[in-house]
């Protein structure tokens, strides 16, 4: 497979500077990659922010978490995260419940239901498995990103 050069994919001849060009070209990466992980995710009738916070859930090995905890670690931080866990809810993938301890905190945990749906997920991801792309070139390429990100903040 021949791939398209980033000016031949949005149609610009130059850039100022490879920085710019290489800013432009993970934003476009991620954009088609988005695209992808939204249409894969539409068979499981999820969508990526609720994806995230199934994912949030089983990281918390059955420990209950609050929404507050759900927003911190989620990737879009601009997610309504209260919404998403009422749409999880409605689909009997988290169960939420009042704490204990304090009434005014809500305890979210994963159901049965979501750790099925996200091991049926995890089955069936294999964007990068078809490929001829060295792990140790995926290595670095994280590596790089995490480096960039870093810099951003």
């Amino acid at each position: 497979m021949v791939s398209k050069r980033i000016e031949e994919e949005i149609l610009q001849d130059k850039f100022s500077s490879a920085y710019q060009k290489s800013v432009i070209n993970i934003l476009v990466t991620a954009n088609v990659i988005y695209a992808r992980m939204n249409r894969f995710l539409k068979a499981f009738d999820l969508s990526q922010e609720q994806y995230n916070v199934l994912r949030i859930l089983r990281g918390q090995k059955g420990k209950p978490v609050g929404v507050l905890l759900i927003q911190e670690r989620m990737m879009d931080k601009m997610s309504n995260a209260s919404r998403l866990v009422d749409k999880l809810e409605h689909k009997e993938l988290v169960v939420r419940k009042q704490s204990k301890e304090d009434r005014r905190q809500v305890e979210i945990t994963i159901t049965e239901n979501g750790m099925k749906k996200l091991a049926d997920i995890d089955a069936s991801m294999n964007f990068f498995d078809d490929n001829d792309f060295n792990p140790d070139d995926f290595e670095a390429f994280n590596q790089m990103l995490d480096e960039i990100r870093e810099r951003f903040k």
